[in-house]
């Protein structure tokens, strides 16, 4: 969310920057709304004074004693526009409130503009693909032929978008989970977190997802609780309503969760495999920054997810999100793309955003530094998506004869140096 006073006093410049994005600011309905509330603090204020008047004038005459009736009168009279006015100040702070929750950040200056997708721009690429000397095939046909995926089944017990791993593909998926956890937290300096699963409104309204993507989310039936849609939302709402001493920043954190989410605007997209599922998992990392070092932050925390791609041997490139394809709450991000023989094109795996003080206003957190109390800024990254990096290795490492190859970096993990075809479930 925004700071009120920010956009009162710099309204036609963050309309301006907020067209970068496509998003339409009415800036006369906004200062109309806003021309009444000053008039009826400033009508108040008066009043008050006023009110004040009459009430020492009462006095005076009471000492005298004289009648106060009249003014006893214009007292109550006052008071009651008083009364009316001050509603009239809260009604219009509320629908202020209302109105900043549905705008999105403004992008930093840094972020390249542009209408969408088509106009982010690559940063860097590292590692070449792999040039294969048999037809690479698909992870949706590599995973059920080796017996370590399983869509049928899946949709028997829940339905479409969802996957069984069974074998070695629950091993793997089991593994990278580890393996990015133990990088993180061992070399890269992140606590481990692991939090609830089940989040109520006011943690999604910190981050950004409430009001405006809730049909993005999956709501247990009665209660206040969703489904988290990632690791961001709970990690970020362990510090909503509290001061960070500022000697204790950066404070970063990473958590592995389940993420559910029910891909209301992707019909059509990514329906094949487990590239889009209702249900997966990600490693999540999670810095709260002084502002001044957020953006030397976002390189870290950019860096530190690129070093789980590198260490797994998979190409990948940075590439920088255009104003018209930011998030909503992101002020720059970082998407981080790995090479997908099968598809035969670069694919995210991880977006890396800085939020600035956007999160940070609507969950309330500050840091405090002496006297001094302001809001900090918010980061967060996939550190990866794991059943993407699932998919990545099986077609990367994908061999002749059907088997997949185990990236080095995991073998201590997985115990095994190659996946070979499993029994079929349920076979002899």
């Amino acid at each position: 969310m925004h700071d009120l006073a920010f956009f009162r006093s710099n309204l036609d410049a963050a309309a301006a920057r907020l067209a970068t994005r496509g998003f339409v600011l009415d800036v006369e309905q906004f200062r109309q709304a806003d021309a009444e509330r000053r008039a009826a603090v400033t009508e108040c204020e008066q009043l008050r004074a006023q009110r004040n008047a009459e009430s020492q004038e009462i006095a005076r005459l009471r000492k005298q004693g004289a009648d106060t009736a009249d003014h006893q009168r214009k007292v109550r009279e006052i008071g009651e526009r008083i009364a009316a006015l001050e509603q009239k100040v809260k009604d219009a702070d509320e629908a202020f409130r209302q109105l900043l929750t549905g705008i999105p950040n403004l992008p930093h200056e840094s972020v390249p503009v542009g209408r969408d997708s088509s106009e982010n721009v690559e940063i860097k690429r590292w590692g070449n693909p792999r040039q294969f000397e048999f037809e690479p095939k698909a992870h949706w046909d590599l995973g059920p032929a080796l017996g370590i995926l399983d869509f049928d089944r899946a949709a028997k017990i829940t339905g479409a978008r969802f996957a069984v791993y069974l074998g070695a593909g629950a091993r793997l998926e089991r593994a990278l989970i580890n393996f990015m956890l133990d990088v993180h937290t061992r070399e890269h300096g992140y606590r481990e977190v692991l939090p609830p699963f089940l989040i109520n409104s006011a943690s999604l309204f910190g981050t950004g997802q409430l009001p405006k993507f809730a049909e993005d989310l999956f709501k247990v039936e009665n209660t206040d609780f969703w489904l988290a849609p990632t690791a961001e939302v709970p990690v970020t709402n362990l510090l909503r309503d509290e001061t960070v001493e500022d000697s204790a920043l950066p404070v970063k954190l990473c958590a592995y969760t389940p993420c559910f989410r029910s891909e209301a605007g992707s019909y059509g997209r990514d329906v094949r495999g487990i590239i889009r599922q209702h249900q997966f998992q990600k490693v999540e990392l999670v810095k709260f920054a002084r502002p001044e070092d957020s953006y030397e932050e976002l390189e870290g925390l950019t860096r530190d997810a690129e070093d789980i791609l590198e260490r797994l041997g998979l190409p990948y490139r940075r590439v920088a999100l255009c104003t018209g394809d930011l998030g909503f709450s992101s002020a720059k991000t970082y998407d981080l793309e790995v090479w997908l023989p099968g598809l035969n094109e670069y694919k995210e795996i991880s977006s890396c955003s800085n939020f600035e003080a956007f999160q940070a206003r609507r969950a309330s957190i500050r840091r405090r530094s002496g006297k001094k109390s302001e809001y900090l800024h918010t980061l967060n990254g996939s550190g990866l998506a794991v059943g993407r990096t699932w998919l990545a290795i099986v077609e990367n490492y994908q061999q002749a004869d059907g088997s997949v190859i185990v990236p080095e970096a995991l073998r201590p993990y997985l115990n095994a140096e190659r996946i070979a075809p499993e029994k079929p479930l349920g076979a002899a």
